[in-house]
Parts: structure tokens; C-alpha cells; sequence
């Protein structure tokens, strides 16, 4: 009996600790859902990917430079560049190109009625842009947004469910009543009281920097596909650029537009607006609009430059000298080359700190 006694114990406690181990798996009633998009069998699962938990003040700034003729520059050193932080000079941890590091993407697509007629354009280019980026420790998303903000599929490096979802998404028509609504990033329709629904372009940005990209580590673009209006979003321009910037998620938009639209609906006599708001949207995170027109030629070669980019940039670390209480710190990176004094700098410009434990240093 007393070995019996002895043998059932760790038993019954290994028993027990089932449930709570599976618990862990079981997603939030608040997580994003799963995409409905059937994954292809030619690629692995990927392993999970490692969340970053705070537990210092160090903090990582990505960054492109590039010269006088607009040329990215792959080959600068640690001796070529500051980062400054509040404005005071930091000391660098680390310093080194990550044109090989692994990469997080989202693909937003704007599936609002002004899209129609450049819709297939974006899922051509976009199918051909993950087919040349993504590889196997690679990942990304695709989210369609309108009237309101849907995940069509979630973190992969499978490239054909990845296109799959792509082709899948079509131009919403409701005319931003809100009738039906489109399921959010959370749960169920974005509510459509108050100001009409139309395109909510600042949702989607700070939803999929909140639910998606927060909790990712390394590389992060979201790359937006869209005319750049937005109509009915809860959220400012402001709280996009604050989650995206929290996010570590440069934000890069490719303008692309259809001019017959605009002059059909009376919008251009009015005054466009898409391309002024778009740049103040992706500057502060580092990336830049690139304007394609309805050109399917120049949407190729945007896809082309923001690959480039990516696969061309620098990672600073270090550890700010002003404290973290939980505000806004401006960060500027400035390099310097004796051939070019021109040097161009494309980097995030600034963050909004955690505030610091004491018992975590």
C-alpha cells in the first residue's frame, strides 16, 4: 500500500496538470481570429515565434540611410552614426546591418468602393512582391479593411495561402452603412453610430499594430495599399502613428488610385486629401509613401523599393540615458559620410516608454 501510495502521487499531479497546460492554448474571447483561409501542406508549420517581454530599458532603432542620388548605402559603421534620445546622445550596445534578419509583414489592402478598378492591379503586384520576399523564417499577414477591418489570413510563411487570401479580398460596396458590418480584428462589427463608415484606414493601422505586431520582435512593415482617405475611423491619424511607433512597425503606403473615380464622383474639384495625410502617417514610423497613380508598372516597382529597404537596414541598441516614465522620447539618428554630406536617414522618431521597474534591472 505504501508503494502504491508513492506511484499514485506523481501520477495523479502529472494528471492534474493537463488542463492547466492546455488552458494556456485556448485563445482569448478578444484574439484575433483565425483565418477561414485553408493553409497549403507544401510548407511546414512555423514554430512559434518569441514574444518580447520587457524586462530592461533597452531599446532598438531600424533605420535606412541613403545618399545625395537617392541610392540606399549598405557598407556604414558604428563610428558612422549617432542616435540621439530626448535629444542627449546615446552609447550604442550594439550596431550592425540586418539585411538578413527575419521579417514580419502585413499587407493591408483598402477594399473600399474607390479601389474598384485598381484592386486587381494591388493583388497581382502584392502575390509577386511575397513571392520574391517571403522565406521560410519569414511571416506575414493579410487584412482588408473598409467599412470595417477584417483578417483574411493570419501570421504564415506559406506563400499560397498568403496569395490565396489576397485574391480572396473584393471591394465592399455598402456604401459605408454599415449594414452587416465586416467582422474587426477583435470581435464582430466596427459599430457604424455616428460618423458614416467609408474606408477606416487609421482602424486598421492601430488594430494591427495593437493585436498583431506588439507583440512581434525583429523587422515590422505594415504596407498599406490604398488612396489614402479615410472616412468614419474611430481612431485619429495620431493614435495610428502612436500604436504603429509602439509597435517597433515601420509603416510604408503605396498610393494607388484611380483618378476616372474621383473626377466621376465630384472628389477632385473638392480637393484630394489621401497623399498629404499618408505622409504624415508613415514618417514618424520610419517608412514613406511611395505614389503609384493607377500605373501597374509603378506598383511593381514600389513593391521592388520597399524590399530593398528592408533587406538594407541598420539596427542600433542601446539603453537611454534619460529616464522611463511612460512618455513620449523623440529619437533622431543622424550618419555621416566625408563623400556625401547629404546623407539621408529613415528611422522611427520616437517611441512612447514603458516605465521602469526597479526590480527588473
Amino acid at each position: 500500500m505504501r508503494f502504491l501510495r508513492f506511484f499514485l502521487i506523481p501520477v495523479i499531479l502529472a494528471l492534474s496538470a493537463v488542463p492547466l497546460t492546455r488552458a494556456q492554448d485556448v485563445p482569448s474571447p478578444d484574439a484575433p481570429p483565425v483565418s477561414t483561409v485553408p493553409p497549403s501542406n507544401d510548407n511546414a508549420p512555423l514554430p512559434p515565434r518569441e514574444t518580447l517581454h520587457v524586462t530592461s530599458n533597452l531599446v532598438t532603432e531600424y533605420f535606412t540611410v541613403r545618399d545625395k542620388h537617392n541610392a540606399l548605402i549598405p557598407n556604414l559603421t558604428r563610428d558612422d552614426c549617432s542616435v540621439f534620445d530626448d535629444h542627449q546622445p546615446q552609447k550604442l550596445v550594439s550596431f550592425h546591418a540586418q539585411a538578413d534578419q527575419p521579417l514580419t509583414l502585413g499587407i493591408l489592402i483598402d477594399t473600399s468602393g474607390s479601389q474598384q478598378y485598381v484592386l486587381p492591379l494591388e493583388q497581382q503586384a502584392a502575390d509577386e512582391f511575397l513571392k520574391q520576399v517571403i522565406r521560410p523564417k519569414d511571416q506575414a499577414f493579410v487584412v482588408s479593411f473598409d467599412i470595417g477591418v477584417n483578417l483574411e489570413q493570419d501570421f504564415t510563411s506559406n506563400v499560397r495561402a498568403l496569395e490565396a487570401a489576397i485574391n480572396h479580398v473584393e471591394i465592399n460596396t455598402g456604401g459605408g452603412s454599415g449594414q452587416g458590418g465586416v467582422p474587426g480584428i477583435g470581435e464582430g462589427p466596427i459599430p457604424t453610430q455616428g460618423t458614416p463608415k467609408g474606408t477606416v484606414l487609421y482602424d486598421a493601422v492601430f488594430q494591427t499594430s495593437n493585436d498583431k505586431m506588439d507583440n512581434q520582435i525583429g523587422r515590422k512593415a505594415l504596407i498599406l495599399l490604398t488612396d489614402g482617405e479615410d472616412e468614419g475611423s474611430d481612431r485619429k491619424i495620431g493614435q495610428a502613428i502612436a500604436a504603429a511607433q509602439n509597435a517597433d512597425a515601420i509603416v510604408y503606403v503605396i498610393l494607388i488610385a484611380d483618378p476616372a473615380f474621383y473626377y466621376q464622383q465630384g472628389y477632385i474639384p473638392l480637393g484630394y486629401s489621401g497623399a498629404a495625410a499618408m505622409h504624415d502617417l508613415t514618417l514618424p514610423t520610419g517608412g514613406h509613401v511611395i505614389n503609384v497613380g493607377h500605373n501597374g508598372r509603378k506598383l511593381e516597382d514600389a513593391f521592388d523599393e520597399i524590399e530593398e529597404e528592408l533587406r538594407t537596414q541598420y539596427e542600433a541598441q542601446y539603453v537611454p540615458t534619460t529616464p522611463l516614465n511612460g512618455s513620449f522620447h523623440p529619437v533622431d539618428v543622424a550618419c555621416h559620410d566625408p563623400g556625401d554630406p547629404k546623407l539621408k536617414v529613415e528611422a522611427r522618431k520616437g517611441y512612447f516608454s514603458i516605465p521602469s521597474n526597479d526590480n527588473d534591472q
